[in-house]
């Protein structure tokens, strides 16, 4: 199959565009308080409500590093499976995303350099579902310590919308994207009171057929 022809960004273009995308690691329309069953990084987790904890059955199917949890581990490891759950393509609830913050709980996209907080953390789920209708967590590793959880995974969907940059517009082309990511989770009484993500931009726009711009970036154009 021919490639469609992409244009050519700047290193400096894609930094900021990848900013303006806001495509968080969010790890993430049934609603959440449905007792049926979803998928989570292709491993089975309830739909659960934030504050209930997981069967032995649902964290025996997780990819856990340590499997010997206590009570209030098992309760925030929930609140962060239930995030990522709600910011599903296939399973969109920003409202639900929005209330597993704290109220001055914050949204770092470490790669992009950009912060959200409040309203503007459901408006990174919906561009992110702009971009990938069908956006999907793989969930590889998942470490949980107390108050922190850290997460290796993947992002994965198609890319079936237009992309807006500085540069003009990029049109979808139904690429496939595996963009490696690593979440970090800080919880604070049950809710999330800080998301720190990196997400892998360059392999990304890569997968996307967005090239990056050397030359012009050497030539300081």
């Amino acid at each position: 199959m021919e490639k469609p022809d992409m244009k050519s960004f700047r290193w400096k273009t894609i930094v900021t565009t990848a900013a303006i995308a806001g495509m968080g690691g969010l790890a993430i329309a049934a609603a959440p308080t449905q007792a049926a069953s979803s998928a989570v990084g292709g491993h089975p987790v309830s739909n659960v409500q934030a504050h209930e904890a997981l069967s032995p059955q649902q964290l025996s199917a997780l990819p856990l590093t340590n499997r010997h949890l206590t009570r209030h581990e098992i309760a925030n490891l929930a609140v962060v499976l239930n995030a990522y759950h709600v910011a599903e393509g296939n399973s969109l609830d920003v409202e639900a995303f929005v209330n597993s913050f704290t109220k001055d709980g914050v949204f770092d996209d470490k790669v992009a350099g950009a912060t959200y907080q409040g309203k503007a953390l459901g408006d990174v789920l919906n561009r992110m579902v702009s971009l990938f209708p069908d956006v999907h967590r793989e969930l590889k590793s998942i470490t949980v310590n107390d108050d922190e959880i850290s997460i290796e995974l993947a992002i994965q969907g198609t890319f079936k919308g237009a992309l807006q940059t500085p540069a003009g517009t990029v049109k979808p082309t139904g690429a496939r994207v595996d963009t490696p990511t690593a979440d970090f989770w800080y919880l604070r009484d049950g809710k999330v009171k800080r998301f720190d993500c990196y997400v892998g931009y360059t392999k990304m726009y890569s997968d996307m057929g967005v090239n990056l711009d050397w030359a012009s970036a050497v030539a300081g154009k």
